[in-house]
């Protein structure tokens, strides 16, 4: 407990001692709301297709996202961020799409996993800039979970091209609409 221990108390240092404030809570806070986000999407297309032969690989990026959702509400009380109030909003939203997605079937759902995933990966991106800006060594721990992150969602956009995403009927009006709705998500829970 001892290695463990002492990390969580340099981030809470961290979290009180010259970061920008503003900045790292909008940075948590959507980050959070975009893995809960995700875990709800990947639970509803695992209500549909979980005993498809799709499911394992479902289930195989549903269990990323569920650590990746465990490490942001860490970082959460580590920061001392509140979380977004549309969380119940995403909560049914993620849900729906992902079930929604996956009633069209494989590809449909692999159609919104490259979807959301690109969407995500060119948020950390936007975000792991942003950081650099600011302070590349006061800001290293966040820096490493979200480019390790980054690098599961574009592996998650990759696992949805090699699963036929892009054989959807409409797929790229499909992937249109559920990116507007990423960047509104974003935009929503960066600052409510």
């Amino acid at each position: 407990p001892g290695a463990g221990a002492s990390l969580r108390l340099c981030s809470t240092r961290v979290a009180q001692e010259g970061i920008n404030k503003p900045v790292i809570d909008r940075i948590i806070r959507v980050d959070h709301a975009g893995e809960y986000g995700a875990n709800r999407i990947y639970a509803g297309q695992m209500a549909v297709l979980g005993r498809s032969s799709v499911g394992p690989v479902i289930q195989q990026m549903w269990n990323q996202e569920k650590d990746h959702l465990k490490q942001f509400n860490e970082l959460m009380v580590a920061y001392r961020v509140r979380p977004t109030v549309l969380l119940p909003f995403w909560n049914v939203a993620g849900f729906v799409l992902g079930a929604g997605s996956a009633l069209l079937g494989k590809k449909g759902a692999m159609a919104c996993t490259v979807a959301v995933e690109e969407s995500i990966s060119e948020h950390y991106n936007n975000q792991i800039r942003t950081l650099i800006e600011e302070d590349p060594e006061k800001y290293k721990e966040l820096l490493q979970v979200i480019k390790q992150f980054r690098d599961d969602e574009q592996e998650h956009h990759d696992i949805g091209l090699e699963h036929d995403a892009e054989a959807t009927p409409a797929y790229s009006v499909l992937k249109t609409a559920i990116q507007l709705g990423c960047k509104a998500a974003i935009f929503l829970s960066e600052r409510i």
